[in-house]
């Protein structure tokens, strides 16, 4: 028989009840399904009664900030609204967690809480998109990334929705292996898991360059030429500005330079093709730019850890 481990979850008002349902339907399914008690979890509010999701929806709790029990895992789970939900004593119990060893994740909105507890300096983080230009103003010391999620850091993170069910399943994986996760994702009549790797999408004012149009008219023109990808250089002539002054708004707006972003959206749409299309792997890797397979299996695997073989094949 294995240890049970258990997770607490402090609910945050106005929290994501999608986010809260894909943290914990997977870890029940992991129950049902090895017919074992390998999890069990606790629901802990500040009021320490219930806690109000952001779709109006009750939630009763099993306790208050003072009755958090002995816990494998701790995830701060928040929705909309999040800074105004931060509050003194939310601050100081999950400081005092800290200092007990209890390791501490966040959920959704909740990499918020703990940047502004100081936990997530100088580390990678994932938040929702939706927050992500605020985020980086806020907290520049914190290496924000677009994944879905964050696990191999000190505080474990995950953007929200889906994501959360993501990091669950890689969770699963690692306290009891492949198989089991495998079978939970089928249950969920989830076949199309991602890992840490995989990249959510940033916020519209960034991904849409609501803020900049050059920005906006940068990124429209890499969409169109994913075939035959341009260069920086290229970009900056075609707008009229400067390769140096390009690079600058990749950096300011998305956090990273135009080279890279635009290999990145050249892999996603790889990743979708190889997954929702039947195209073989050489008409995929044209499609995405790539003047050979054996080029783009190189990249796409130092991208998402797989090749593009290993990676249609998950779905068989």
């Amino acid at each position: 028989m294995r240890q049970t481990r258990h997770i607490t979850f402090i609910l945050v008002e106005e929290f994501s009840h999608l986010a809260f349902s894909c943290a914990v339907e997977p870890l029940r399914i992991a129950n049902w399904v090895s017919e074992e008690q390998l999890y069990d979890w606790s629901m802990i509010s500040e009021d320490g009664e219930r806690a109000v999701c952001s779709n109006g929806l009750v939630t009763l709790v099993h306790g208050g900030l003072d009755d958090i029990p002995k816990t494998d895992q701790l995830f701060v789970l928040s929705g909309i609204h999040m800074r105004n939900h931060v509050t003194r004593p939310l601050l100081a119990t999950l400081r005092r967690e800290r200092a007990q060893g209890t390791p501490i994740g966040a959920l959704c909105s909740g990499a918020w809480v703990l940047a502004k507890a100081g936990f997530l300096d100088g580390m990678q983080a994932a938040i929702h998109w939706e927050y992500h230009d605020a985020f980086m103003e806020a907290f520049p010391e914190v290496n924000l990334v677009r994944s879905v999620f964050v696990a191999d850091e000190k505080h474990i993170t995950a953007s929200g929705g889906t994501a959360t069910a993501d990091l669950m399943l890689h969770l699963i994986e690692r306290d009891h292996g492949a198989e089991l996760a495998v079978a939970v994702a089928d249950q969920m009549v989830y076949n199309a898991v991602r890992n840490a790797t995989a990249k959510q999408r940033v916020s519209l004012q960034s991904r849409n360059g609501m803020r900049n149009a050059h920005l906006a008219r940068s990124i429209e023109i890499m969409r169109d030429s994913i075939e035959t990808p341009v260069s920086p250089s290229d970009i900056a002539e075609r707008l009229g500005i400067s390769t140096r002054q390009l690079e600058r708004l990749f950096g300011k707006y998305l956090n990273t330079s135009p080279k890279k972003y635009l290999m990145e959206m050249r892999l996603e749409r790889a990743q979708k093709l190889l997954l929702q299309t039947e195209a073989s792997i050489t008409e995929v890797a044209f499609a995405c730019g790539f003047e050979n397979p054996g080029h783009f299996s190189r990249v796409y695997r130092s991208s998402f850890g797989v090749t593009p073989h290993s990676q249609r094949n998950k779905l068989d």
